[in-house]
């Protein structure tokens, strides 16, 4: 960042169009971070304003007010709080829905009150004739006393205008005050808080007083007096009542001047489709039928790239053999690396179709029709409707989907919705999931167009939403909490999905699943390599006894070989330990080869597959690498002379994967949201022993 980008906060209601206008103006020019001690997303972007001027823009998350009732909201209040001159933005980019314009003010005239620059950005603006809406842009500018723009973020109209907007504005550096609330609530109270400090505006000490959230900077002596005015609680709640009747009364009076709603001349569809995708049957089957096709389309198209990608592995691990000279970095590349970053890259295809349709219907405006069909049923089971969002948001990732429990108001029912967010499928599995369902399931169509593998896979998602809801019924007799609860949701307008919007969130977290799962498995298939290719006395000398064994055998050159290498691997370090974990998962239906693949994948889950490809391409020491499909579908229990990936054992498998916590980053998410080490201790041995015994029935009915 230059010392001459201007710093922009970005701020608007939720539904605004904030992530569309984001995008327009950072294009590719994005990063990912946290904030300071927080995990909430922090997304930041640079903005080419003009020839010699760029901006550093910060998109905060959404909120209805600068008064948070959510974790979320109360980033926004400390950023704007924040005096530090590296951290403070200089310009305020609040975006607003041309149609929700009213409610959308009450946060803006907050921000204007803070004296910050601030430019206001009308968003949706090509649907004001289709809604009837027509506004006097220049009577608005002069009664907000601040710029704005009208635009049509997913169109690109209006952008350039925000960047110039954005230079005025802080070439200015000066904002005044909207609504001026001193005057109207309690002129003598709030000229004794106006004296405390010079150093801020009015609002930002009346926001330190009721909201006991103070700069770095402050002052204990300034800190002690604003203490003081706390005191008196109920004038407090009595004052902010006031002040937000106040503030709509001021918002009613500009907006009567200026905004126009003429229903006549609207033709809007909204109603309509909400009574289909609200309606308390139709609903249900709608959503059910758009799962269906979810995933459905997971393994109808990827099949053809995930195939493609598996042999490209497997050939480029054979040409590396191949055409490289003998020795450690050879092995190390051939059966370590390759197999490795294959074991990655081959469900980029599935999880990118996951993604794809989980932006498609957050675009649409569907996910939101979805909250609320959820929240009759979810409060049954100790949750809200806005459970659904991280239950949802699950599927890609239980990470994030337990950041995003914090716009849940009640305590109770945001940690019984972290509680049970691991038991939604989410991606990670489904690279497990992918493999065992190719293994044990025929690829066929049931009623000629239904695949049955994509019919098992949704199942599986079923069972682990079905789980996380009898948890949270569970949870909520269980748990002693008192805790108020309230639903709030906003509506938007239905819209056609911005493609440039579902690009930018595909990528985003198909690059953040990709490395983030490649770092782990990359380094434990190296490590695992090693393990694998080194051993005690009998690893040593593995070919002896083979020879031993063998002598009266009339065994091909090819034979002797793999024996070596099975006898090998066996003796190796990492067979050691699959070998002392053995006896206990033996009922389950394992051998120590997948024991192997379960002790590194509480890691991570998808680090099941990276592991049996390391394993197995360590004990294929032929010229011929098979694809690591190949590899599971080959491989013979010597107790039973069956295949070892059999219908039995693979249920097992996946119905293990489906309960346990395997995922140290989730733990240590929940830990922080919750500050304490109880309750990801109680998921993950909870979650182990109801995963244990859950794949031991599985495995025991169907043998």
């Amino acid at each position: 960042m230059s010392k001459n980008d201007i710093k922009v906060a970005l701020i608007g209601n939720p539904n605004t169009g904030k992530t569309s206008l984001f995008n327009q103006l950072t294009g590719l020019n994005q990063k990912v971070g946290n904030y300071p001690g927080v995990t909430v997303d922090k997304k930041q972007g640079v903005s080419k304003l003009s020839s010699t001027q760029n901006a550093l823009i910060t998109d905060l998350p959404g909120t209805y007010s600068i008064n948070p009732t959510s974790l979320d909201e109360s980033i926004v209040l400390k950023t704007l709080l924040k005096k530090d001159i590296k951290e403070s933005p200089d310009v305020i980019l609040v975006v607003a829905d041309v149609e929700n314009l009213k409610r959308n003010l009450l946060l803006f005239s907050q921000i204007k009150d803070l004296e910050i620059p601030t430019v206001l950005a009308i968003n949706m603006v090509d649907q004001m004739n289709r809604k009837g809406i027509s506004i006097d842009l220049s009577l608005l500018k002069k009664e907000l006393n601040t710029e704005v723009i009208l635009i049509s973020a997913r169109k690109n109209e209006g952008i350039q205008d925000v960047k110039e907007a954005i230079i005025r504005c802080h070439v200015a550096a000066k904002a005044s005050p909207l609504c001026g609330v001193n005057s109207k609530v309690d002129p003598d109270y709030f000229n004794k808080l106006k004296e405390i400090s010079p150093n801020y505006s009015l609002y930002e000490l009346w926001l330190m007083v009721t909201q006991n959230n103070f700069p770095d900077n402050i002052t204990k002596e300034e800190k002690d007096k604003l203490l003081a005015f706390k005191q008196d609680v109920s004038k407090l709640k009595k004052y902010q009542h006031k002040e937000t009747i106040f503030r709509y009364q001021e918002i009613n009076k500009i907006l009567k001047k200026t905004y126009i709603v003429d229903k006549s001349k609207a033709t809007d569809l909204r109603s309509k489709l909400d009574r289909i995708f609200t309606h308390k049957i139709f609903g249900y089957v709608f959503f059910t039928i758009i799962l269906l096709i979810i995933f459905q389309s997971i393994f109808d198209l990827a099949s053809v790239p995930m195939d493609f990608i598996d042999s490209t592995f497997a050939q480029l691990s054979d040409l590396a053999k191949s055409n490289l000279p003998t020795g450690i970095l050879t092995d190390l590349l051939t059966e370590g690396i390759i197999p490795g970053i294959g074991g990655v890259i081959i469900f980029i295809p599935q999880i990118a179709i996951l993604f794809l349709f989980i932006a498609i219907l957050e675009e649409t405006g569907y996910m939101s029709r979805v909250v609320f069909l959820m929240d009759k049923i979810m409060r049954r089971f100790g949750m809200n409707g806005k459970s659904v969002i991280p239950l949802i948001s699950g599927t890609a990732c239980a990470i994030p989907a337990i950041m995003a429990t914090r716009t849940i108001s009640s305590w109770k029912e945001r940690l019984i919705t972290i509680l049970v967010t691991p038991f939604t499928t989410c991606s990670a599995r489904l690279p497990v999931y992918a493999i065992l369902i190719a293994l044990i399931i025929p690829d066929k169509k049931i009623l000629g167009f239904l695949n049955l593998q994509g019919l098992v896979l949704l199942l599986l998602y079923f069972l682990g939403f079905a789980s996380a809801i009898l948890a949270a019924y569970i949870l909520h007799k269980t748990l002693k909490i008192k805790s108020k609860s309230f639903f709030v949701i906003e509506m938007p307008n239905y819209k056609l999905p911005s493609v440039k919007n579902v690009f930018f969130d595909v990528v985003e977290k198909t690059k953040a699943f990709v490395f983030g799962a490649g770092k782990i498995i990359l380094a434990l298939s190296i490590v695992l390599w090693f393990l694998a290719s080194n051993g005690g006395e009998n690893f040593d000398n593995a070919e002896k006894i083979v020879v031993e064994n063998t002598v009266n055998q009339n065994l091909s050159t090819d034979e002797i070989q793999q024996k070596i290498a099975s006898v090998k691997l066996e003796n190796s370090y990492i067979g050691m330990l699959g070998k002392s974990i053995e006896p206990v998962i033996k009922p389950l239906g394992y051998d120590w080869k997948i024991g192997i693949a379960l002790i590194t994948s509480f890691a991570a889950r998808e680090v099941f597959v990276g592991t049996l490809a390391t394993i197995y391409s360590v004990e294929a020491d032929d010229e011929d690498t098979t694809t690591i499909k190949q590899k599971m579908a080959s491989e013979i229990n010597p107790d039973t002379g069956e295949k070892r990936f059999n219908f039995p054992v693979g249920m097992s498998l996946m119905v293990f994967y489906a309960f346990a916590m395997q995922c140290m980053a989730t733990l240590a998410i929940v830990k922080r949201e919750t500050k304490s080490w109880k309750w990801p201790l109680i998921q993950l041995f909870g979650l182990a022993l109801l995963a244990y015994v859950s794949s031991f029935l599985t495995f025991q009915i169907l043998s």
